[in-house]
């Protein structure tokens, strides 16, 4: 039996840039693209191909790109640059970044590309020990990769200094900021040297982050990659009108009938843990990620999806601000989204730098004016299903 059928009407299409450049183009160090090579960086995303060159100059930068564009890359590069060039000593990096998560992801890809392995880091973190942390530091890391909470009460305590830092990394403020950082970030800025290079990243360059734009960069270069306001091209966007009762039925057929990973997005950690269990119950790997869980567990349930070992990761959006998996087929909004920013944020979980995507979102019939809405908000158009019948068996 046919479940779906669908209906008339296509998505729009947006600009995207095409700048790009092979690595080995950058006026980098043979020790630096020996390491890019080895881990195979051939070609740069354009995120990348525009922010390193004036970074490696000195300038600051200010970057809108979307989740999944390569921004890591784009300034953990001239990070281990400048680190070559710099004696010994202090930390001569800061990178703060939003969640524990993310600030693990960007570690272990510093310590991926680094030139040497004297090129020390410290994970600066909630939720792990703090005694580890301290170590690191004092045994000589120059680069510090820190959620904003852990470091500002490392510094209250006076048991870390940051005088010595010539780059400050600032990643996704849109999130850190919408998560209350933005009086610790002021107060950490204020311990740092006034001459410094400044990189920012932001997902949307809006209020509260053009203020931080104004108050902490020096002249930026400015980097724009494509619409921040809408998903990227590389994602297919799909809709299913579905009752709330078989939007379980719907996921486990979309399991069946399609290849690859599923980052399942649901509102409430209760509901996270409920469609997590029948889909086990099921017989499908899957585990979640939501606040409730401790940070072992949810280091544990993003290590097994990334690694294959769980092929759906349940998650609240919250919790989902720092997982930067990559590979994810399959985005599904199990429960609509409040907020089209939200929807952009969740949809740019796939469709990674040149790679391709589904995002697929369940609307009740009830819910039609608040799909309409996210699509009017970012221009535009979903491919529209039906759910007419499911058919467990069906293909």
């Amino acid at each position: 039996m046919q479940a779906l059928k669908e209906d008339e009407g296509s998505r729009d299409t947006q600009e995207f840039s095409t700048l790009t450049t092979q690595f080995s183009q950058f006026n980098l160090s043979a020790a630096l693209k020996a390491r890019l090579d080895a881990n195979n960086f051939v070609t740069s995303t354009p995120v990348q191909a525009g922010a390193i060159p004036p970074a490696l100059e000195g300038r600051d930068v200010l970057a809108t790109a979307q989740t999944g564009t390569g921004k890591t890359l784009s300034f953990l590069i001239p990070i281990v640059e400048m680190l070559q060039k710099t004696d010994e000593g202090a930390a001569s990096a800061l990178i703060l970044l939003p969640t524990r998560e993310l600030a693990m992801q960007v570690e272990r890809s510093f310590l991926a590309i680094r030139s040497s392995n004297k090129q020390r880091v410290a994970l600066v973190v909630g939720g792990l020990s703090e005694g580890s942390q301290l170590q690191a530091i004092r045994r000589g890391a120059r680069v510090i990769v820190a959620t904003p909470g852990r470091l500002e009460d490392f510094l209250k305590r006076k048991l870390v200094r940051l005088d010595g830092i010539k780059m400050l990394v600032l990643d996704e403020v849109d999130r850190m900021l919408d998560m209350g950082f933005q009086p610790a970030i002021a107060r950490i800025a204020a311990t740092l040297p006034a001459v410094r290079q400044t990189l920012c990243y932001s997902a949307t360059l809006e209020g509260s982050v053009r203020e931080v734009a104004r108050k902490y960069l020096n002249d930026p270069v400015r980097i724009e990659i494509g619409s921040v306001l809408k998903p990227t091209e590389n994602v297919e966007l799909r809709t299913f009108e579905v009752s709330p009762d078989k939007k379980q039925e719907l996921l486990e057929q979309l399991l069946e009938t399609e290849k690859g990973s599923f980052l399942v997005f649901v509102r409430t950690k209760h509901g996270a843990d409920r469609v997590a269990r029948r889909l086990c119950r099921s017989g499908w790997t899957a585990t979640q990620i939501h606040g409730d869980r401790t940070q072992s567990q949810r280091s544990s349930a993003l290590r097994g999806f990334s690694e294959g070992r769980h092929r759906v990761l349940v998650a609240t959006d919250v919790a989902a601000r720092g997982i930067d998996v990559a590979h994810v087929a399959h985005v599904i909004n199990f429960d609509m989204p409040k907020l089209a920013e939200d929807f952009v944020h969740r949809v740019g979980r796939t469709g990674r730098a040149s790679a391709r995507g589904v995002a697929s979102t369940f609307a009740a019939p009830g819910e039609r004016s608040e799909l309409r809405k996210i699509e009017r908000a970012l221009s535009i158009q979903m491919k529209r299903f039906r759910v007419r019948a499911i058919n467990e068996h069906s293909a």
